[in-house]
């Protein structure tokens, strides 16, 4: 090969790694950095024209990461299309349950042949779909096309560049490995998985305990009950995972208790925090008055119920949260109520 044609090689591999990131928010925002700083050309697509101008002139997002300098290969626009244009990895990461009507906007922008890359936890209201389905019918993309990035990502440690490691899944896992290789930075290590449902659930399900969890808190409870809800809400994780088709090992993993960890300890973690002041008194409406950012557990836990129920699998803190949050059951009550339930062996 001659040394021109090895340049040329060059310029055709930078050509085709370039990402579209939508969504501004925390996470979309740190991901891009990450993708960034792994060596990818990343375009941002924002809603907000503001925070676009922001992060292309000042090099920060203003509302969630103001003191982190994102790389000059991260850039903005409001533009789905421009965001879209030769992306061999479109990352979506709006909450959850905006996504089918975001994506049928977006559908006929993406790059034939892109992988889109869920960085949502969530469950979809009314179909109980995970995100990777919803991607999978909406944008008319079979599963080898849809991929998954989670684990404990708590996005303000990873805008710090604090050491943290995740999973990328997919059903084919050669397009798991080429998300792995775009994304693995000094400081974000990614490992592969091919478990799409069982990533994608650990994901949404820890969101509900640790809705509970703070809950637990707010309510001045100790370390015994915390670390009993997060042990028996791995366990009704793990029974629905298996219901559904995911391999056991990884809720032991990143995906499963590797998040619920971090989630349900972390003061950063926005489900911990509205359980939190759910249990401390306020009411669901005063309680969303003042959380700043989405808390996907507070819409999923019903989804994730009715999703248990179509299995027919038994969800008890999942179903308390439920009666929580959205039948209004003091928190004291549904405490009695669920530590009152029948007792039986730990791994039924």
């Amino acid at each position: 090969m001659s040394r021109h044609d090895g340049r040329q090689d060059d310029r055709q591999e930078e050509r085709r790694r370039k990402a579209a990131v939508f969504g501004t928010g925390s996470w979309g925002t740190a991901f891009a950095m990450v993708l960034a700083e792994a060596g990818v050309e990343v375009t941002l697509w924002g809603r907000r024209a503001e925070v676009v101008e922001a992060i292309n002139t000042t090099r920060r997002n203003p509302g969630y990461h103001p003191d982190t300098e994102l790389p000059a290969r991260v850039r903005a626009t409001t533009d789905p299309a421009d965001a879209a244009r030769d992306a061999e990895f479109t990352v979506l990461s709006v909450p959850s349950q905006t996504l089918r009507g975001n994506l049928e906007s977006w559908r006929g922008l993406l790059h034939p042949g892109t992988v889109l890359v869920s960085l949502m936890k969530g469950i979809e209201l009314g179909t109980a779909k995970r995100m990777s389905e919803v991607i999978e019918e909406v944008a008319d993309v079979p599963a080898e096309r849809v991929a998954v990035l989670t684990g404990p990502n708590l996005a303000r440690e990873i805008a710090a560049r604090q050491p943290a490691a995740a999973v990328a899944a997919c059903a084919d896992e050669e397009a798991a490995r080429a998300l792995q290789s775009a994304c693995h930075t000094p400081y974000f290590r990614p490992y592969t998985s091919t478990d799409v449902v069982g990533c994608e659930l650990g994901g949404a399900v820890k969101n509900v305990i640790a809705l509970a969890v703070g809950i637990a808190d707010g309510m001045g409870l100790g370390d015994n009950s915390k670390a009993s809800l997060i042990t028996r809400g791995l366990a009704e994780t793990t029974r629905l995972g298996l219901a559904m088709g995911a391999e056991a090992h990884t809720f032991a993993g990143l995906a499963g208790m590797g998040d619920l960890v971090a989630t349900c300890s972390s003061p950063l973690s926005r489900n911990h925090t509205f359980g939190t002041n759910l249990g401390r008194g306020m009411t669901l409406q005063e309680t969303i008055a003042v959380t700043e950012q989405t808390a996907e557990g507070v819409k999923s836990c019903q989804s994730v119920l009715d999703l248990a129920r179509r299995h027919g699998v038994e969800m008890p803190i999942t179903e308390t949260v439920v009666e929580i949050v959205h039948q209004g059951k003091p928190p004291h009550v549904a405490l009695k109520e669920l530590m009152s339930r029948s007792a039986k062996p730990e791994r039924a």
